[in-house]
């Protein structure tokens, strides 16, 4: 079989964990499959990058930038002489050579006082720029050829837009012509979460950018499966830390995982999804500490379950915005005006309700958009197009996932009159066309209650006939 397989950042932390990926890599390698890698960032090392980075442009000196170089030697060369001891001199002198050109550019941020989108993709491109090399050192440790690369070098071209950039499906033709080759005859170890543009300027492709990368490239070289490596078995029907009985499911749709990630579940991005989905390649999670644990697949139709909701996903940084105003109503372009102006502001709105009456509408943000959000919609309010903004703190969101809620009558009517009976007050519900997930916001204090009363209302801690 052909595997796109990709390790996140948790699965490649130290030299042991880099030893137990090449064990899984060297298994499948002996069973005749072939392999291309996708490699994440060590754990940290990215937001190690963004903190230094962003601070240089107003620090009061450069300080910060020796310890910083010196933290990523010691802990990537460490790495190397666990997992890949044959190789210190020649990988060694890479991983130098890659950091004196990281502290080059650090050094320019700060005499320059500017911190560009382009300058601070290439900052944030070196965690996989340091940790890629060493895994594919380690594979050679074992007998086994192997090279890294990074995205563009393996054929990722994508949209201009620094820090959130999207593949070209022209990219597929490239892979397979830069890939192809390689496979059966070694594991190419590719630096996930970036490509570049037609002009060959480096992107990188915003969050879960390596899950992302990992799907682009599974399609263009036709994988007969994309595994996504992490730390837990697979993907959970609700967060652990809220349901301490939460359970891994064996299988979820497209659209089942696309309306968790949407909501923020800590599962693969919607983007992440759609390559695999053009092609229509079965998606696999499954943890890089319990490899013989089935993990959870993601497949076209999924596999229906007995239970019409499959997973919920609860979210406590979050704010509500409300819109009011009588002026609204009958008012053609008060909506494309209050969604123009955030998007200006770069405020992502994660739900949206409206009334029959269009005299409310009703948002969520993420929390740390919501300064930027309420100073956006001020403006509207002086040119009179709305009345008032209000907003409130103290609420969570909790998003109700199945497919099988599509066309399944009384769904609703059990979230709801479950939730009354919990004593649970809604104040905000919105349900989109897909009758996939239906999400609510309740009260901070009222969050965790109502996420126990559903996953117990529709035994989701239960194994069933997935």
């Amino acid at each position: 079989m052909r595997f796109l397989m990709k390790f996140g950042g948790t699965s490649v932390a130290d030299a042991q964990c880099i030893r137990r990926v090449v064990d899984i890599l060297e298994q499948h390698h002996k069973a005749g499959d072939e392999l291309a890698v996708v490699v994440s960032a060590r754990r940290g090392v990215t937001d190690q990058l963004i903190e230094v980075a962003t601070k240089l442009p107003v620090a009061k000196d450069d300080t910060a930038i020796a310890p910083l170089i010196q933290a990523l030697s010691t802990q990537h060369m460490t790495m190397l002489e666990g997992a890949a001891p044959a190789h210190i001199a020649e990988v060694g002198a890479a991983i130098e050579d890659q950091l004196i050109k990281l502290q080059n550019i650090l050094f320019a941020i700060y005499n320059l006082r500017e911190l560009t989108p382009r300058s601070k993709d290439y900052i944030i491109s070196f965690g996989e720029r340091l940790l890629a090399p060493i895994l594919a050192a380690a594979i050679r440790e074992r007998g086994i050829p192997s090279m890294a690369m990074d995205g563009c070098e393996a054929g990722i071209l994508t949209t201009p837009q620094h820090g959130e950039s999207t593949a070209l499906h022209e990219s597929d033709d490239r892979i397979k012509t830069k890939i192809g080759p390689m496979l059966g005859k070694q594991i190419p170890v590719i630096m996930g979460f970036m490509g570049c543009t037609r002009e060959g300027i480096l992107t990188t492709l915003g969050r879960s950018g390596s899950d992302y990368s990992a799907s682009i490239l599974g399609a263009g070289i036709d994988a007969d499966e994309i595994w996504i490596w992490t730390d837990v078995d697979g993907i959970m029907t609700c967060d652990p830390r809220v349901i301490n009985d939460a359970r891994v499911m064996r299988s979820l749709s497209y659209l089942e995982v696309m309306e968790l990630s949407y909501f923020g579940a800590k599962v693969m991005h919607p983007r992440s999804i759609e390559p695999a989905m053009r092609k229509n390649i079965l998606v696999r999670v499954k943890n890089t500490f319990n490899p013989s644990h089935p993990g959870t697949v993601i497949v076209r139709n999924g596999q229906r379950d007995n239970r019409v909701v499959k997973a919920l996903t609860y979210i406590d940084k979050v704010a509500a915005i409300n819109i009011n105003g009588a002026q609204m109503i009958g008012r053609p372009g008060v909506a494309k005006a209050i969604f123009t102006i955030l998007a200006d502001h770069e405020v992502n709105v994660m739900m949206i309700s409206q009334g029959s009456s269009e005299a409310n509408i009703s948002l969520i943000v993420d929390e740390s958009h919501l300064s930027a959000a309420v100073d956006a919609l001020a403006v509207l309010v002086k040119q009179g197009i709305v009345r008032e903004v209000s907003h409130n703190h103290d609420v969570c969101a909790v998003a109700v996932v199945g497919a099988g809620m599509a066309g399944a009558p009384g769904t609703g009517g059990r979230i709801f009159t479950s939730l009354g009976a919990a004593g649970v007050n809604v104040m905000m519900i919105s349900q989109g066309s897909s009758e996939a997930n239906i999400s609510f916001v309740v009260s901070q204090s009222d969050g965790p209650r109502a996420v126990r009363v559903l996953h117990d209302e529709f035994q989701l801690s239960e194994e069933s006939d997935e």
